[in-house]
């Protein structure tokens, strides 16, 4: 790809904002990162990325942390600063990939090469889709759709100045639930072309 595109996907779970982001990956051939990206860090800084999963993608704990000359202690506040730096540095290098959650979306915001994406879903396709993946029961996977989406909720929120899933934050709002997941990443690719062309 000559020129630099940087895609963003923001998703609510069981949404199949993931499962888009890979057919995106495929059809554009960038590289995705998603829970990845800990792996990349961890072996660039020689860290254990077993102890850095633990502290992904979830809000500081304010019980348990404080800072102190604008230093923070709380290890979820470092993990996701060294996941935003990463990404600052790999968009200011002239790399092209796709990146899931994150907070992207606000993290390379200006970045001309940035088109951001958040998939969401109705309830009842949610659930369906994570009692299949996961073979639970429809009580338990409702259980795990509104927890996990609660977790995304507050630490989006916690670090952006803007709401996690409101359409202004993004440049394409879509719900999978209305076309399926292939029919989803055809629009979108279909719109990610458009303005490609258009910024030529």
């Amino acid at each position: 790809m000559e020129k630099q595109l940087i895609i963003s996907v923001g998703r609510e779970f069981g949404s199949g904002g993931h499962a888009i982001a890979e057919l995106l990956a495929k059809r554009f051939d960038l590289p995705l990162y998603d829970s990845n990206l800990l792996e990349e860090i961890a072996e660039r800084k020689s860290l254990n990325v077993k102890h850095l999963e633990k502290y992904d993608e979830i809000p500081k704990n304010r019980l348990f942390s404080r800072n102190v000359m604008g230093y923070s202690n709380s290890p979820e506040e470092a993990i996701a600063n060294l996941q935003f730096d990463y990404l600052r540095q790999k968009a200011d290098s002239g790399a092209s990939f796709i990146i899931v959650g994150r907070c992207a979306e606000e993290v390379l915001k200006g970045n001309p090469a940035l088109t951001t994406i958040f998939v969401l879903g109705d309830m009842e396709a949610k659930v369906a889709r994570i009692m299949e993946l996961y073979q639970v029961s429809e009580q338990k996977a409702e259980n795990i759709v509104v927890s996990t989406n609660k977790k995304r909720k507050n630490y989006h929120n916690y670090y952006c100045t803007k709401q996690w899933g409101d359409s202004r934050n993004y440049e394409l709002s879509i719900n999978s639930s209305r076309l399926g997941l292939i029919a989803t990443a055809d629009i979108i690719e279909d719109y990610i072309r458009r303005k490609m062309n258009l910024n030529k």
